[in-house]
């Protein structure tokens, strides 16, 4: 997944579309038996988690601040009379209806797995909103945007909207009052008393954790959200009897199938039979990525855990987060992305020491990937939280999903129209300031906001490059180096791609300044924040090698000529991390480059002097109308 760099004027954040208060009541109502339940199961403890009385954590005044348009910013996904929507077939606009109306459940399954306070304080929110409280008001347009009453903002500064209520390691997938070093004692105690079975559903990425007397649980997505996803898989089958594209439908009812069932197999046939489609009217994906829990990951750091459970055979995958879109495919911009695959083979052959793993992309061999562009409908859950960065596309399944382990399926790419484009005079003119106060102005002239979409096509197909498989004990450091491997297999091939004719000369130098200058962060991010982690990293090892320099007064200059050979010499680190596949090996490297130094620092400050946006929300009209209807 590429995340939009935080610090781009015109897609700074992330966030997802709103929906009417019946559209929202209708899509919800099985939902409510779920809540109903929940209610009724806390009623045991004499807790009412859907009465709970929180406090507000922010100032009338901060959060009038927050919410004003010069600190909030919008992205906007297709209108009402969008032609892309206006010159689809009859039976494709019905089943993008109910395609919107399947992923906007992700929203309250998600902001379950994020945090187990979301569900409740959302409801509080809404009965102070109809006294009348200012407060409330106010915080549900940042708790809509964000999807949640925790979030970083694009200075790294953790918003809570509640008193009380903190961002935990192990989100609203694990007991909220688990530790990490209970965690791990409780593992240990169930692996010496043989129960492997138990320990690898825990350790899975598709299980929410309980409590079971002294030891725990897990409880698959299926069935914990078995209501939710009976929604979803009606939704999908109505849309299937009015889609126009065979393919397209076979995938619907197959995520249909997946979502009735608890089984991996299930997702592994819907997942592959989505990686092949290519050439259809419509975008539907139920996104799984797992960059959000920091609890799973930790088992590989203790060395008695980690000992027990390679005697075992589990290996410990981070749990998935899951999210929504829903799109037309643009054939114009499809046609321009897949240009690139006729490269791929080469530029598998040019990954360093690619002799001592398997790649998804073969050198010799046909590619298992497809690519399109889609413009936006509805971003749900996952992917439309507005958290300090917003998805500008996404490359999956992930190496951990059977339908490439099991059944040696490929990966499709999924680009992102409505986050990338500019379409106002307003955001060229705060990117222009932004320029004005970073970069040498010698440099402007190669600055290209379409060149960042090239690079992000070049990230995206850097995941399937490299090692495969053997990454997991890498622990938290896993989705940090596997975002940095992904930037600078971009860049590092940009001289065999010119060469080859992908790009022109003029390109390569667009796509090189235009990353370096995208790359400035306004503030040193937390590690939990894998895709600005990398970033800091990136812009620390080029600071070493000469290839880019910060003036004391903060601003950048790029040694053109050098950035791709030093692309290609961090690209050859982070491949003998990766293929050690050892956490401590993978700690010290991170740490070796994670350094904020005085000068990005000066740099920061001279973009915060030009910028004040700190949250986003997404604006979705056509989704709203077809959830009405």
């Amino acid at each position: 997944m590429n995340v939009n760099p935080i610090n781009k004027t015109n897609n700074d954040l992330n966030t997802k579309g709103k929906v009417t208060p019946k559209a929202a009541q209708r899509v919800t109502e099985g939902g409510e038996k779920l809540m109903k339940e929940l209610d009724k199961m806390s009623s045991i403890n004499n807790v009412n988690i859907f009465k709970h009385d929180f406090e507000f954590n922010l100032s009338i005044e901060e959060l009038e601040k927050r919410t004003h348009k010069d600190y909030l910013t919008t992205k906007k996904m297709l209108a009402v009379d969008a032609p892309e929507f206006l010159n689809l077939s009859e039976g494709d606009k019905e089943a993008l209806k109910h395609l919107v109306k399947a992923a906007i459940v992700l929203d309250s399954v998600n902001m379950q797995l994020d945090n187990p306070n979301n569900l409740p304080f959302k409801e509080f929110l809404n009965k102070e909103i109809a006294k009348g409280n200012k407060s409330a008001e106010l915080s549900k347009i940042l708790f809509d945007a964000q999807k949640g009453v925790c979030s970083l903002d694009r200075e790294s500064n953790m918003i809570e909207l509640a008193k009380g209520i903190k961002m935990r390691a192990g989100k609203g997938i694990y007991p909220e009052d688990l530790e990490k070093d209970e965690f791990h004692a409780i593992l240990i105690k169930m692996l010496k008393e043989g129960k492997k079975e138990e320990v690898a559903k825990i350790l899975n990425q598709r299980s929410v954790v309980e409590r079971s007397g002294d030891e725990l649980v897990a409880i698959d997505y299926v069935d914990k959200f078995k209501d939710d996803f009976e929604i979803m898989a009606q939704e999908l089958e109505k849309a299937a009897q009015t889609s126009t594209n065979k393919d397209f439908n076979e995938f619907l009812l197959l995520q249909a199938k997946a979502l009735r069932t608890p089984d991996s197999m299930l997702d592994a046939y819907a997942d592959k039979k989505w990686a092949e489609l290519q050439d259809t009217p419509l975008e539907f994906t139920i996104t799984r990525e797992n960059y959000s829990d920091e609890m799973t990951e930790t088992v590989v750091e203790n060395p008695e855990l980690k000992a027990l459970l390679d005697e075992a055979g589990i290996v410990p995958v981070a749990k998935d987060f899951l999210g929504g879109r829903v799109g037309i495919i643009n054939k114009k911009g499809t046609e321009a992305i897949l240009n690139v695959k006729k490269y791929l083979p080469l530029m598998a052959k040019n990954m360093p020491f690619n002799d001592r793993y398997e790649q998804n992309i073969s050198p010799d061999k046909e590619s298992k990937q497809t690519m399109v562009d889609a413009d936006l409908v509805a971003v749900t859950g996952d992917v439309g939280e507005f958290r300090a960065g917003i998805t500008l596309a996404e490359n999956l399944p992930n190496d951990d999903k059977w339908s490439i382990t099991k059944l040696g399926g490929g990966r499709r790419n999924v680009y992102h129209r409505q986050i990338r484009l500019i379409t106002s005079d307003d955001a060229r003119e705060k990117m222009q300031k932004r320029l004005n106060a970073m970069l040498n102005p010698e440099l402007h002239k190669y600055y290209n906001d379409e060149a960042d979409h090239w690079f992000t096509v070049g990230h995206e197909n850097g995941h399937s490059l490299g090692p495969k498989t053997g990454t997991e004990g890498l622990g938290k450091y896993k989705s940090i180096i596997e975002e940095n491997k992904a930037d600078m297999v971009s860049l590092a091939m940009l001289d065999v791609l010119t060469e080859a004719g992908m790009y022109t000369p003029e390109q390569r130098k667009q796509i090189i300044v235009t990353y370096a200058a995208d790359n400035m962060l306004m503030s040193k991010p937390t590690l939990s924040q894998a895709h600005r982690v990398r970033s800091v990293m990136q812009n620390y090892f080029f600071i070493k090698e000469g290839a880019i320099t910060i003036s004391p007064d903060g601003v950048l200059d790029v040694n053109i000529e050098k950035m791709v050979p030093t692309a290609r010499k961090m690209l050859e680190k982070i491949i003998e991390v990766q293929l050690s596949g050892d956490f401590a090996t993978g700690e010290q490297y991170v740490n070796e480059y994670f350094v904020w130094t005085p000068e990005m620092e000066a740099l920061a400050q001279n973009i915060k002097k030009v910028s004040k946006t700190l949250n986003g929300k997404v604006e979705s009209p056509l989704a709203d109308k077809l959830l009405a209807e």
